[in-house]
């Protein structure tokens, strides 16, 4: 335990993403040891590998970090403010952790209802709107091995349960450059989101836009998705 938190405190140092090397010299762990450790932490989500044999912070510990600080730049929230005043809906902010993704942060809509999500929460990401653009950025390969190691559970009557049709959504979602998730993770929610990407394109995390059935149809919904892409797009260098 005291072994990998002092690799994570050598990969959390400001200047990263560090070498190997400079993580073993920092650590004071020897190189088979953190190399182990290292590769586990990548699995968790707490570390992630880059090019160059590097490693950085990766998507978990980012939310982690979030949690403890109660916050995050403030450019991040006025983003999300102006997107959450644009659309009048429940904002929600995640990191991809893994099999599923993490909320880090949630602005609640102008609306007479509250959603039971909160900060901190694990979500699916299947039956989830950020869920499936993240999964939509993500090789085919990665995805069937993540349906292989956590599978397609049936969140509500709606959600996608076979890999032929959730592969088949992916591609609708490259096509229209956001994700729908309508009553597949929770009866009566609608949402659309969008991935925000890392420099090499990967998938960070992504922010979704939250409503109820009974307020706001699909097609109203889908008008929101210009805003959605314009804040994923602002967000990506600050993540």
């Amino acid at each position: 335990m005291e072994k990998s938190m002092r690799i994570l405190e050598a990969v959390a140092a400001p200047g990263g993403p560090h070498r190997l090397t400079d993580v073993v010299a920092a650590a004071a762990v020897p190189k088979s040891s953190a190399f182990r450790i290292l590769a586990s932490l990548t699995e968790q989500g707490f570390v992630r590998p880059q090019s160059g044999s590097r490693y950085g912070a990766g998507p978990r510990l980012r939310a982690l970090s979030a949690l403890v600080s109660g916050g995050e730049p403030a450019s991040i929230g006025r983003i999300l403010g102006v997107l959450r005043e644009t659309v009048g809906q429940t904002v929600h902010l995640a990191l991809h952790s893994g099999q599923s993704l993490t909320y880090i942060r949630k602005l609640e809509g102008d609306q007479p209802f509250r959603t039971a999500s909160r900060v901190g929460m694990r979500m699916p990401l299947h039956s989830t709107a950020i869920g499936k653009s993240i999964l939509a950025h993500l090789p085919e390969e990665e995805v069937r091995a993540l349906i292989e190691s956590a599978g397609l559970p049936r969140r509500t009557p709606k959600t996608l349960t076979t890999p032929g049709a959730l592969l088949a959504e992916l591609e609708a979602v490259r096509d229209r450059g956001f994700a729908v998730d309508d009553e597949e993770n929770e009866p009566t929610i609608r949402c659309i989101g969008a991935a925000v990407l890392g420099p090499d394109g990967h998938p960070i995390g992504g922010v979704s836009v939250t409503t109820v059935t009974f307020l706001v149809s699909r097609e109203e919904i889908e008008a929101y998705a210009p805003a959605l892409l314009a804040a994923t797009e602002a967000l990506a260098p600050l993540l």
